[in-house]
């Protein structure tokens, strides 16, 4: 997918479905987290829960765009790339295509939160350098 190194496949399943027949809004925001997960798997020993030093991640913010509909068992690819690093925070952009084509479109605001003092830390500088790696040299699909 041309703009995003990290991608993963997906096939839509009965649970992504809706009363409208097509995928949820819900459904594309959990996309949305397979990928990231994938993402942060990709870039070292992260996940959602272990960014390092002690803090994981919390999600003040997302936003979605449908682009197209999609239905119960189609294959999708969805993408995801970081655009954004700030001191406590990054951003996320996200596309899913089906066969090539967009369907839907997004970001997600991501912030390093300590759960134990319950608040807001700074990147750790480990995950601060392996983003910045991954975005400019090129990373893999998942």
């Amino acid at each position: 997918m041309e703009g995003y190194r990290y991608t993963l496949p997906y096939q839509v399943r009965i649970a992504d479905i809706n009363y409208g027949g097509h995928v949820s809004n819900a459904a594309v925001l959990h996309y949305f987290q397979d990928a990231r997960i994938g993402y942060l798997k990709a870039l070292g020993p992260y996940s959602e829960l272990d960014l390092g030093e002690g803090c994981g991640v919390i999600l003040p913010e997302a936003q979605l765009r449908y682009l197209a509909e999609m239905f119960l068992g189609e294959q999708l690819e969805i993408g995801v790339r970081v655009s954004e690093v700030r001191n406590s925070s990054w951003r996320m952009e996200y596309r899913i295509e089906r066969e090539g084509k967009a369907t839907a479109e997004g970001w997600t605001m991501l912030v390093c939160f300590d759960y134990a003092l319950r608040k807001a830390r700074r990147l750790p500088e480990p995950l601060r350098e392996a983003i910045t790696l991954w975005e400019s040299a090129g990373g893999v699909e998942g």
